[in-house]
């Protein structure tokens, strides 16, 4: 899998806002983007995926305006975001996250500590 893979990134960024629900870890920008490897990911692509996010129903707070094509903007700050029932859902009992956690397990970074905290 890769680290900028869509349900890579979708489970560090529902988890990392899971953290932050249970208050096991204080929402901060170098927090948040140290979780998803933020330097490893576009800009577009990332609001992309926040915006699939939302639609979905997993996360909610963000607002987007559509520029120009199919092309959107995020209006807001990533510390409006917050997850929904069914995000919590989604990276508990979903099989395709429970393959994402089982990869990320294999190799520590900052993202296995959220794991470990948010599934005990």
């Amino acid at each position: 899998m890769a680290k900028d893979d869509y349900d890579v990134l979708v489970f560090k960024i529902l988890l990392y806002y899971y953290g932050v629900l249970k208050r096991e870890i204080a929402y901060t920008d170098v927090s948040f983007k140290a979780a998803i490897k933020y330097k490893d990911i576009s800009e577009e692509y990332l609001s992309d995926v926040i915006y699939m996010m939302q639609e979905d129903g997993y996360i909610s707070g963000m607002t987007f305006v559509n520029t120009w094509g199919n092309n959107r903007l995020a209006i807001g700050d990533f510390s409006y975001i917050s997850i929904s029932s069914k995000g919590i859902d989604y990276i508990q009992n979903n099989s395709k996250m429970k393959k994402v956690k089982d990869h990320l397990l294999e190799y520590p970074e900052l993202i296995t500590s959220l794991i470990t905290m948010i599934f005990k």
